[in-house]
């Protein structure tokens, strides 16, 4: 169903984006990888059997977000499916004890970065009347955690803006879906941690969390339905997450509390 069709993930270098490209690339896709990190890409591609082209890209730059696309060779220009992977977390700090640069890298990424390279790859499926958008948003995008006020913001702004542009793109054949995960082991802990490997480690010992492989096969599933089936909002989480703050300790029951994607 998707062979040779043309799939751009944004933060592609690792975690659910990776893992995102192994199942397209396993469907038979082209695949257009995007992140700031050119030699985790190129790892990347050459493990994949698909046919690659790498966008080395900070998606927070919106002239260079425009002018990246703008120049991409005529044959890696009509996608077929974008998907607005590309994401992190920053602290876990109460609001009045946060790092304002903190907040920054966040709303800049995960709100303004989906923005930029939506509004440079829409209007081209708007002009072919085809194409998916499918955003990974969050469990965070649903309810808010202590010490996640600002990162559980831009996941309510990323699912207000995928539910804006299913309005917006009625009477297109455009379609919009969202992914929204619960505890996900990837490098995102590690990130909000801001490297601190022991205190990220201790995240993922609660219990059994989500692995990216499981979120990509829920990205696949909404890439896949028939062309009149829109998939509006896909919420999976691990057995033992029923919310971001009720979770069972089936693990290291020592572990420093969840901090839920």
């Amino acid at each position: 169903m998707l062979t040779n069709r043309l799939v751009c993930i944004t933060g592609a270098s690792s975690g659910i984006g990776r893992a995102c490209a192994d199942v397209f690339a396993r469907a038979g896709c082209r695949l257009l990888l995007v992140a700031r990190r050119r030699d985790r890409l190129a790892a990347l591609a050459d493990g994949l059997a698909a046919e690659c082209h790498l966008l080395a890209l900070d998606v927070r730059n919106r002239d260079a977000v425009n002018a990246a696309f703008e120049t991409l060779p005529v044959e890696w220009r009509a996608i077929d499916v974008l998907v607005n992977n590309a994401g992190l977390s920053r602290g876990l700090e109460k609001v009045h004890e946060g790092l304002p640069q903190d907040w920054q890298e966040m709303i800049d990424t995960n709100v303004k970065g989906l923005l930029w390279v939506t509004r440079a790859l829409l209007p081209d499926m708007v002009a072919r009347d085809r194409g998916h958008i499918i955003n990974i948003g969050s469990i965070s995008g649903h309810q808010v955690y202590a010490g996640g006020a600002v990162y559980c913001a831009t996941k309510y702004a990323v699912r207000a803006i995928t539910q804006g542009l299913r309005i917006d793109l009625l009477g297109t054949r455009v379609r919009v879906s969202s992914v929204d995960p619960g505890m996900v082991e990837t490098e995102f802990s590690l990130v909000r941690f801001h490297g601190d490997q022991a205190r990220a480690a201790a995240v993922y010992r609660q219990f059994p969390p989500l692995q990216p492989a499981d979120v990509a096969e829920c990205v696949l599933f909404c890439a896949t339905r028939p062309e009149h089936v829109t998939v509006m909002d896909l919420v999976v989480m691990p057995q033992d997450q029923a919310a971001v703050y009720a979770s069972y300790p089936r693990g290291d029951a020592t572990a420093g509390a969840s901090a839920p994607r």
